[in-house]
This record gives structure tokens, C-alpha cells and sequence, in this order.
């Protein structure tokens, strides 16, 4: 395979390893999705994508790294995200109840009468959100400058829980515009698929809805219950 299509094709399976595993995006875009519809989920997906497109251009003019230099800084951003994800996980609980079904019928029904506000919600919950994610920001400190700098990545090792067992499968030349497009690409997928495939899932097991609903909002809490401690133990 030519070296530019490996770059582009290894760019889009990092950015699905990263954008697939379980975590505060993923939780508001399948409440995004059960609420409202496969349109909802996709845009608090493109939210959360803008954020790190930022976070790129940050990271592309050196900005990012002032955090990484300021502890205390890194420790308010813990805090801020954390308070943020709490808010945002008794919404989640509280509109559970309003998710009866993944039917495009039904998401349409529960944001009746709520017009722009509710079609940009997901979007600005999730970009938020993202723009006080330490991790993300860590991220774009660490193996983001990877990505922008020639050299050499170990692709796979990244992946969570299973990245030891993967690590030197994978190695890749960094620097490279292609693996750039393709990691984003690979994001893009997962926010066009993600939401699609809890759609037709639910269409066929519609009394899961509620539970997902929830579900989103108890892995908010957790995330947020976590942030604010370590934010906590950062300021001590």
C-alpha cells in the first residue's frame, strides 16, 4: 500500500480507538441520540470534534502547552470540567423519563415546540464539555504534538485497557498530513456510526431507551465525581 494511503488509513483507526471507548462524550451523544434522534447525536458529536480541531490548532502553535506548565491551571480545568459534567448528568437523569424510544417519531415529539435551542443543545453540551476536558487537552500535549512532529508513533499502544499487549504492532511515521485527515476522518465515523447504530438498535428494542438515558447520565456523574477529586487533590 502506498505510503500516503497507509498514513490516511492508520490515521482513521487511531481516531476510532480513541473515539470508540466509553467516556463523557460518548455518554451525551447517546443521550443526544435516545432523546432526540440520530441529527441530535451526530451534532453533539460534531461538537466534541470542534473541540478538538481547536485543540489541534492549539496544539499546532504551541499554545496548548502554557497548561501543561501550570499545575494549578490544570487543576481548575479538572474542576470546572467536573462541575460541568455533574450539571450535565441531572439533566441526563431527569429527561431519562422522556426518552420512550429511538424512533425518529418519538425524538422529534420530545423536542416539539423546543426549535434551534433544542437541535444545538447536544452540540454546545458537548463542545463545552470537551473545551474542560483535561484528558483531551493531555492528549493533544502529548500524543497530539506526536502526530504534528516527524518521527515515529506507536499507534496502537494508545488504546485503553489493551494498548500494552498492542504495543509495537503498530508503529507509523508521524508529521504526515494524510495521518492527520485520516485520525479526524477516523472520528467522523464514529460520530456518524455511534449515534446511527444506537438508532437502530433501539428502533427494535425500544424499552432499552430510558435505560441508556440513564445509563449516560450515571456515567457523567462518575466522570464528574472523578474530575472534581483529582481537581481537589490538585489545588491541595
Amino acid at each position: 500500500m502506498p505510503s500516503l494511503a497507509l498514513s490516511a488509513a492508520v490515521g482513521v483507526l487511531f481516531g476510532l480507538v480513541l473515539a470508540a471507548p466509553p467516556g463523557p462524550m460518548n455518554a451525551i451523544i447517546a443521550e443526544e441520540s435516545v432523546l432526540r434522534g440520530w441529527p441530535a447525536g451526530f451534532r453533539a458529536g460534531l461538537g466534541a470534534m470542534l473541540a478538538d480541531a481547536l485543540f489541534f490548532a492549539l496544539a499546532l502553535v504551541g499554545a496548548v502547552a502554557v497548561v501543561d506548565r501550570t499545575p494549578w491551571l490544570r487543576a481548575v480545568l479538572y474542576l470546572l470540567g467536573g462541575v460541568l459534567m455533574l450539571y450535565f448528568a441531572v439533566g441526563a437523569l431527569r429527561d431519562a423519563d422522556a426518552a420512550r424510544s429511538f424512533s425518529a417519531d418519538d425524538a422529534e415529539e420530545s423536542s416539539a415546540g423546543a426549535g434551534v435551542d433544542a437541535d444545538s443543545k447536544g452540540f454546545r453540551k458537548a463542545f463545552v464539555l470537551a473545551l474542560t476536558n483535561p484528558y483531551q487537552i493531555a492528549f493533544w500535549l502529548t500524543v497530539g504534538v506526536g502526530l504534528l512532529e516527524p518521527g515515529r508513533l506507536d499507534v496502537l499502544s494508545y488504546a485503553p485497557a489493551v494498548g500494552d499487549a498492542l504495543a509495537g504492532t503498530l508503529v507509523v511515521e508521524t508529521g504526515s498530513p494524510a495521518l492527520l485527515v485520516g485520525f479526524f476522518a477516523g472520528i467522523g465515523c464514529w460520530i456518524v456510526g455511534f449515534p446511527a447504530a444506537l438508532v437502530a438498535t433501539g428502533r427494535r428494542v425500544d424499552a432499552a431507551a430510558p435505560a441508556v438515558a440513564a445509563l449516560s447520565g450515571v456515567v457523567l456523574a462518575g466522570f464528574g465525581a472523578a474530575f472534581l477529586w483529582v481537581g481537589t487533590t490538585g489545588l491541595a
